[in-house]
């Protein structure tokens, strides 16, 4: 099964996540694939709260800034966070596919869904809160809005989390 979680910054999108990953699961093993790129105080900050509340879940991490296609997760439920900066990190770090990244990380997110028993992707839902104020900027609101529609048409779920609280936009997980 692949499920698409959306929200907003501080949603809930994440712990929403990872209980789900952990209510999916069966025998199989948790992976937790962490994007975020630890490039100063705020993000350690950032990373270390989030494997805090990742603690006892049961989840293996395996970083992966770029190149998604490359993890090998087997049989597992995957919980890939966090799109955005997955896409930040294709565009512009230096080992990223720049203007390849959209067919980089749908590569990954296709052979990502034949692998996995369940994978639990979470997106940011930017399109409302920025303005985009240069090229650059609009171009990677744009990206993300296309992977999020591209890995939406292939979602079984699809659900926004909205104050901690999951809306499902496409089928339903009880």
């Amino acid at each position: 099964m692949i499920v698409l979680i959306t929200g907003g910054s501080a949603s809930g999108k994440s712990e929403y996540g990872e209980n789900l990953a952990v209510k999916l699961s069966k025998a199989e093993k948790k992976t937790y694939i962490a994007t975020m790129y630890p490039y100063g105080d705020e993000t350690l900050q950032k990373i270390q709260r989030h494997k805090e509340m990742r603690k006892g879940k049961g989840f293996e991490t395996l970083e992966c800034f770029c190149g998604l296609k490359n993890i090998d997760t087997n049989n597992s439920t995957v919980l890939l966070e966090c799109m955005s900066n997955l896409l930040a990190n294709e565009l512009y770090r230096e080992e990223g596919a720049k203007d390849k990244a959209l067919e980089e990380i749908m590569t990954g997110i296709q052979k990502l869904g034949k692998e996995t028993v369940n994978l639990i992707i979470i997106s940011n839902e930017v399109f409302g809160d920025i303005t985009a104020s240069n090229s650059e900027m609009l171009e990677y609101i744009r990206l993300l809005g296309r992977i999020n529609l591209e890995i939406g048409k292939m979602a079984d779920v699809i659900c926004e989390v909205v104050y901690s609280i999951p809306i499902f936009h496409k089928g339903v997980i009880k």
